[in-house]
């Protein structure tokens, strides 16, 4: 791994690819949620059995992700950033195990006051705790400006 090839992702740019993410499952769960229970899915008290809460709120957001990950690295976000998630020893293509435990890491790092997710600010090579967890990092290409000649 050339660190002269990328540049670790820090935490604003990653922040915003998270939003633009949460955007578009909104964007795509809401429709579905809508058809399926109309508007008492969102009322105070849910007309949604438990199971189905669980499947339209963790577990398909879950699967999109991981699949978008496993798939090309990166999640719509991250790809609008030009970054992806690679394997912090090789800088190869994370394996899905390591991909599931980056994924079971954001809820670790968000448990204490979000501190593990912050920590991307702080350290050196941009890693959240989830990053720690699933050993890998988010980088993209060095800019690189052209040289006169």
């Amino acid at each position: 791994m050339d660190p002269s090839e990328f540049e670790y992702v820090g935490f604003w740019p990653r922040v915003g690819a998270a939003v633009v993410d949460s955007i578009l499952i909104l964007l795509v769960l809401t429709p579905l949620i809508l058809i399926f229970f109309g508007t008492s899915y969102f009322g105070e008290t849910r007309a949604a059995p438990g199971s189905v809460v669980f499947l339209f709120e963790w577990l398909l957001p879950a699967l999109a992700v991981l699949a978008f990950w496993m798939a090309r690295q990166a999640t719509p976000g991250k790809m609008l950033i030009g970054a992806k998630i690679v394997d912090a020893v090789t800088g190869e293509k994370p394996i899905p195990g390591q991909l599931v435990l980056r994924y079971i890491g954001y809820y670790v790092a968000m448990l204490p006051l979000l501190i593990g997710i912050i920590w991307v600010a702080f350290d050196r090579r941009k890693q959240g705790w989830h990053d720690k967890m699933g050993r890998t990092l988010v980088v993209r290409d060095r800019q690189t400006t052209p040289s006169l000649p």
